[in-house]
């Protein structure tokens, strides 16, 4: 299951190795800087903006992958049916939203605002 952690000053969204093949990248890296705003959404379908780009999706099972919008292009890591982690980022990003589904989700949401220091 995709893991959001804090590194130094990046923000990584942690692959699995079936979930790397899945959206066809390795893990996501973002600096912190780029972090905006964080927040748990419980209505996972929420979560998820645009349409499907790069990756996988499976209907009310799993977004893995891309999805890019007119706003921009967010990474969605996000289980059906659980709580997603919304962050939303600003540049120098190459996304504007990362949506994950991290296992311990306020946990995860907690320290990537105490780490951005918002």
């Amino acid at each position: 299951m995709a893991r959001l952690v804090v590194e130094g000053q990046d923000l990584i969204v942690r692959l699995s190795c079936w979930e790397k093949a899945a959206a066809r990248r390795r893990d996501v890296h973002v600096p912190l800087s780029a972090v905006h705003q964080v927040a748990i959404e419980p209505d996972w379908w929420r979560a998820l903006r645009g349409v499907e780009g790069r990756g996988t999706w499976i209907p009310d099972v799993l977004s893995l992958g891309t999805r890019p919008h007119p706003r921009g292009e967010d990474f969605a890591a996000v289980r059906a049916h659980r709580p997603a982690v919304c962050v939303e980022l600003r540049r120098p990003s190459p996304y504007a939203r990362l949506a994950v589904t991290d296992p311990d989700p306020e946990a995860a949401a907690h320290a990537v605002r105490t780490a951005a220091g918002i």
